[in-house]
């Protein structure tokens, strides 16, 4: 079993609130967890309305399909209109 550790620090320039803070990110943890089956937690910057830090944890039998899983969640969190992805880091265990 390989487990593999994506950071993806993201800045939110729609968000004025935390509230508005807490619906997108409350969103993208979803759509996270539906579309790549993973464990998702917002870790850091809790008090930062247009920051937030993700921690996302996916667990496969081989470390490189751990590690495209979180290449493609990268790829999604860039794509998403709502965020900007201004930092990452992967680990793989």
């Amino acid at each position: 079993m390989v487990v593999g550790l994506g950071t993806y620090t993201l800045h939110l320039p729609a968000a004025h609130s935390l509230k508005e803070k807490r619906r997108v990110v409350k969103g993208m943890r979803e759509r996270l967890r539906h579309r790549f089956n993973v464990s998702v937690a917002e870790i850091d910057d809790h008090d930062l309305w247009q920051k937030v830090t993700i921690g996302v944890a996916a667990v496969s039998t081989e470390a490189a399909a751990a590690n495209r899983t979180l290449d493609a969640i990268l790829n999604f969190l860039s794509l998403e209109s709502e965020c900007l992805v201004t930092d990452h880091h992967f680990e793989i265990l």
